[in-house]
């Protein structure tokens, strides 16, 4: 395919036995050791389930990049607290935190994982940033009257988050911090909202204008790039890109076949995607109305593979899957419908599951 770099030697060998089915699985007690590397990258699943809903199988959706020992979160789920310890990653190691947009399946555990690990055992390191949405500025229009939440600050960013999360906990926050000798929680999370080029982007207008890839972070493991990606009637929602000495990542966050995220996975070595069955839906008989909104608002697995190979992604792994439960649609469907228009290799992404890189 024009514009993908050969895989190396060196990394289809260390993936060849493992792929046997066409998945890259490192056992997650490799994955501890993996999180102690010296040098190296490797991409953990912690959840990869899409949606609120607990399923059978898997949990909530939240992805762990470690690069040189230290941990980089894309999206906290439910469950991925616990997840996180499972993988074997230890709190000192958690560097950022990047929350691709403000649904509830993707922060559910976000003030959780601060809350119960600011302090004790190996606790968080001062000083985590947790980078992601502002407020969307409007909440979109709808066509019945329905009840607003907060009609005084109805649409607020990651920051307002935090903060109302932690006033709801001051109590327990206080006393541990004067009986277990926690720190002030303010200094262990950092919201940093990401601010949005000038293109023309709103919440009830462009949710997701043409645009080129922006700057969110750099330092000396990776650089993070992001994009808008169309997730209606969400606005913002991102997708990201880290780019380290070992190979590229990309997440796609929540979104719709989107020319954005093509152009911000441009020749990745792994692209981290969502996928639906829409064809399962229809053979369960939601309601047209329904499957119309997810059409509009995610990726079926039959388009997926067209996008990795437009964007010449090396690797495509499938994440964020709806159905969630492995024993409703399994391995073997997802792969095949995802491989459609697409010449690379596709793994399907399961919890705990660990994707080195280079």
């Amino acid at each position: 395919m024009a514009g993908r770099r050969p895989l190396s030697r060196r990394s289809v060998l260390r993936t060849a036995g493992a792929l046997a089915a066409g998945e890259a699985v490192v056992a997650p007690g490799t994955a501890r050791a993996e999180a102690r590397r010296a040098r190296g990258a490797t991409l953990h699943l912690l959840g990869t389930a899409g949606g609120p809903p607990p399923v059978v199988g898997r949990r909530g959706i939240s992805s762990a990049l470690v690069i040189n020992g230290r941990t980089y979160l894309v999206d906290l789920g439910y469950g991925s607290y616990e997840q996180f310890h499972l993988a074997g990653l230890a709190g000192p190691s958690l560097a950022g935190v990047f929350v691709t947009h403000l649904h509830s399946d993707h922060l559910a555990d976000l003030f959780q994982l601060f809350w119960l690990r600011a302090g004790g055992p190996k606790p968080l390191a001062a000083g985590v940033p947790v980078w992601g949405p502002g407020p969307a500025g409007a909440l979109p229009p709808v066509d019945r009257d329905v009840p607003v939440i907060s009609p005084g600050a109805p649409a607020p960013g990651l920051t307002a988050f935090v903060d109302h999360n932690i006033r709801a906990a001051a109590y327990d926050l206080n006393i541990r911090i004067r009986d277990e000798g926690f720190p002030d929680i303010h200094r262990i999370l950092l919201p940093r909202e990401i601010a949005l080029p000038p293109v023309g982007a709103s919440a009830t207008a462009r949710r997701c204008p043409r645009m080129e890839p922006f700057p969110v972070m750099e330092n000396g493991d990776c650089r993070v790039t992001a994009t808008l990606v169309d997730h209606p009637p969400v606005f913002p929602s991102f997708a990201y890109r880290f780019d380290t000495d070992h190979g590229s990542v990309v997440f796609s966050g929540d979104t719709t076949v989107n020319d954005n995220l093509i152009r911000l996975a441009r020749n990745a070595d792994i692209l981290v995607h969502e996928v639906i069955s829409l064809e399962w839906m229809a053979r369960q008989g939601f309601p047209e109305t329904l499957r119309a909104h997810l059409k509009r608002s995610h990726t079926d697995v039959n388009l997926v593979g067209t996008v990795a190979e437009r964007a010449g992604a090396h690797r495509l792994v499938l994440n964020h899957l709806v159905p969630g439960e492995p024993a409703v649609v399994g391995d073997q469907e997802w792969r095949l419908r995802a491989a459609r228009g697409y010449s690379g290799e596709v793994v399907v992404g399961r919890d705990l599951m660990a994707v080195p890189l280079g």
